[in-house]
């Protein structure tokens, strides 16, 4: 293993999927202003939007997130779009 490659702040933070709500604490020194509680115990904060307890090939099942409205801008961007299909009746 190479010598002085990993970070030394690294600390316990606390990971939460917004989708499901579900947290974890695990080692990183990824920088974070939020924080959160757990078992009495304040850890720096960090939301990711999906995780091993919202996707597919952890669950098993399909989730449908929609988080930051990406429907609804793909939708929007394309509209202008549906004057060019042409019905093929």
């Amino acid at each position: 293993m190479k010598k002085d490659i990993h970070p030394e702040n690294s600390r316990v933070v606390c990971f939460k999927d917004i989708s499901t709500d579900t947290t974890f604490l695990i080692k990183s020194s990824a920088p974070s202003e939020e924080t959160h509680t757990v078992d009495g115990v304040e850890y720096p904060l960090i939301k990711v939007e999906i995780s091993s307890a919202s996707h597919p090939f952890y669950t098993g099942k399909m989730n449908f997130v929609d988080t930051a409205g990406r429907i609804d801008k793909f939708n929007k961007k394309f509209s202008k779009f549906d004057k060019f299909i042409v019905d093929k009746k």
